[in-house]
């Protein structure tokens, strides 16, 4: 006889595309040996394999059982929450450190009053990291920079626009962009998000179209991390300007006004529940608010 906890396993697998992913995102304590054994058990009942291990992906077999079993896996938490007598009311959101600890809170009274039973999962990560994760299916919104056109099946809506700015320790003499950029060589540490992040990749591109160099020197993950560092004096900061956010008083502003601006906005994958709809609704609202 079919074993249902089988099923419930491999659902996991096709929905996250491997087993360690699956194994991440399984609501309860799972090993990856254990999870591997039984979607062999699975395999040996059917007679023959479900999905090719790597690259990941499923077998017509797989599909076809995906297709078959997802539907079920899917809506099992929203039987149960309506038994219980409630509406799901939970989201996942990923987003910068300073969107969580600067804007989110004083939105949150407002996204509260219209879904009093609502449950959020806040995760911190930078434009590469969220990408991962929704494609992963494991957060239902990001907030984070935009850039070209999404992967597919990913749908994106821009908030607003920032330009781009160096952060210069006020111990440097540099008071002009220019200054810094018409070296014969730069020789300052460039602090930045990682190279494959949105910001550094338009910054480093806009100079490559200027035949000019200046690679990232010290890499962090996460914005508020090149302020620190630049305020200390390691080096110089690539960041955006965030409307009404002073800045640290050891650094010098400098906007790259000739560069391109780094457009902001949410990013989420399939259908938009009436939840995520809203904090989106309330994310443009904060940005008319700072923009006025």
């Amino acid at each position: 006889m079919l074993n249902i906890h089988h099923l419930e396993l491999f659902y996991y697998v096709a929905r996250h595309g491997g087993i360690m992913p699956a194994v991440r995102n399984i609501p309860y304590g799972i090993q990856q040996p254990a999870v591997s054994g039984q979607i062999l058990q699975l395999e040996e009942y059917l007679g023959g394999p479900l999905f090719q291990r790597r690259p990941f992906q499923l077998t017509p077999a797989g599909e076809e059982l995906y297709e078959f079993v997802k539907p079920f896996f899917d809506g099992v938490e929203t039987v149960a929450e309506r038994l219980r007598g409630g509406a799901i009311q939970n989201i996942r959101v990923a987003a910068t450190a300073i969107v969580l600890r600067d804007h989110l809170p004083e939105m949150l009274p407002h996204i509260r009053k219209k879904f009093p039973k609502l449950k959020m999962t806040l995760r911190e990560g930078v434009q590469a990291e969220v990408s991962t994760w929704l494609t992963d299916g494991e957060i239902d919104l990001g907030v984070t920079v935009l850039e070209g056109k999404p992967p597919a099946g990913i749908h994106q809506e821009a908030i607003l626009e920032v330009p781009m700015v160096l952060l210069v320790p006020t111990s440097l003499k540099f008071k002009t962009v220019d200054a810094i950029l018409k070296q014969d060589r730069i020789s300052q540490t460039l602090i930045s998000l990682p190279p494959n992040d949105s910001l550094s990749r338009v910054f480093l591109a806009e100079l490559n179209k200027r035949k000019m160099a200046w690679p990232v020197g010290m890499e962090v993950n996460a914005l508020d991390l090149v302020e620190t560092y630049a305020s200390n004096g390691f080096g110089i900061g690539l960041t955006v300007a965030i409307p009404k956010r002073k800045p640290p008083k050891a650094v010098r502003v400098l906007p790259l006004n000739d560069f391109p601006k780094i457009a902001v906005g949410a990013m989420w994958q399939g259908k938009l529940g009436v939840i995520g709809r809203s904090l989106v609704d309330l994310f443009q609202d904060r940005a008319k608010e700072l923009d006025s």
